[in-house]
């Protein structure tokens, strides 16, 4: 069966009888943080109770930590049930996307049949959004789903430009769904967001979780912010009421009040985002310059995932997403040690294809 995410770590255990390194799946190399592992142990205890179907400690801490009124919170099992929850609740008619980006998007909006159409992002200017996007925000749509910065490609839209892009969509009554899941990586998260630009806005969704940053996509905690209180109460309505886990829940709690881990981890990827990338660029790969906590490149090997693969390497083959080729991958920053590890296998399969060792 093809799977259309990375992360398939068992599937790599069952062929090759061991753990791969996984640069499939772009979470935080650190893992979870103890503190939210002593939260989830210690909340095993109530593990025989219903959990909170309102989640409401959970909320409560992440609106203080985001500034944001606990009633514009709705919490779920990771960020693409709560997409899937969005499209059952609207019900568009009509989407527009960008190509490429997350599958989540698309195959959300098919389940609710609604008609989708792709702007297409080129390779030209390194998939860089631009405003000919405006021309596509017709008063005929009713969704638009952005991811800032883009995944797998990485690319960051300009501020200025998602502000034009917010005022077309309330013109038009689109209600605009930004996808923040990796703003928690990058250099300046602040300016990259629209957190701050949910009140007066309630066509204005955001997405974000828990799964990246803190590296808990095991345990399945994601969320979305907007003031329009009736879409919540759709979202609760559009599935099962305990969404997020008593666990899950323990877990996200712990995490947020942990700062020092936030802060190693940012540290780590930082450092590290710049050494990968400068080593994938010394292998001879095209890297766009990466924002986040992971790196979007092409190989002039088309093959490169395969051969990485059977060295222990687990790469995201980019090559299902809508809008790119066989050669695009995504990979995630991780530890030092694993990092220079992947360099050494590409160069020796650069080696080995070329006689070139770079």
């Amino acid at each position: 069966m093809a799977l259309i995410h990375g992360g398939d770590i068992e599937g790599y255990v069952r062929e090759y009888g061991k753990e791969p390194v996984d640069f499939s799946a772009n979470c935080n190399p650190l893992g979870l943080p103890e503190s939210a592992k002593k939260a989830v142990t210690a909340s095993l205890d109530n593990a025989d109770r219903y959990p909170d179907p309102l989640s409401r400690r959970l909320t409560e801490a992440l609106g203080k930590n985001l500034s944001v009124p606990p009633e514009s919170i709705f919490l779920g099992a990771g960020a693409a049930e709560v997409i899937f929850r969005l499209t059952a609740a609207l019900k568009p008619k009509k989407a527009l996307l960008l190509a490429p980006a997350f599958a989540e998007y698309e195959l959300a909006l098919r389940t609710s049949g609604c008609e989708i159409s792709f702007h297409m992002l080129s390779s030209d200017n390194g998939f860089t959004l631009t405003e000919k996007y405006l021309d596509d925000l017709s008063d005929d749509v009713d969704i638009v789903f952005l991811c800032n910065p883009n995944n797998p490609t990485d690319r960051l839209i300009d501020p200025p430009l998602l502000l034009k892009i917010l005022s077309a969509c309330a013109r038009n009554g689109i209600c605009m769904v930004l996808d923040e899941c990796f703003n928690g990586f990058l250099d300046e998260p602040g300016a990259h967001s629209l957190i701050k630009h949910l009140p007066g806005n309630p066509n204005l969704v955001i997405l974000g979780a828990f799964t990246k940053i803190y590296g808990m996509a095991g345990l399945r905690l994601g969320y979305c912010l907007s003031y329009d209180q009736d879409l919540i109460k759709a979202l609760r309505n559009a599935g099962q009421p305990w969404a997020v886990s008593s666990v899950a829940e323990a877990a996200g709690i712990a995490a947020m009040a942990d700062k020092e881990y936030l802060e190693r981890s940012l540290r780590l990827i930082r450092e590290q985002r710049v050494l990968l990338a400068d080593g994938l660029r010394g292998c001879g790969m095209e890297v766009f310059e990466p924002a986040a906590n992971f790196i979007f490149f092409r190989s002039p090997i088309p093959e490169l995932g395969e051969l990485c693969r059977e060295r222990g390497f687990l790469l995201r083959d980019c090559s299902n997403y809508r809008g790119l080729s066989k050669g695009y991958y995504r990979i995630a920053v991780r530890s030092r040690d694993e990092n220079e590890r992947l360099i050494d296998a590409v160069k020796d399969i650069i080696k080995l294809k070329s006689g070139d060792f770079r």
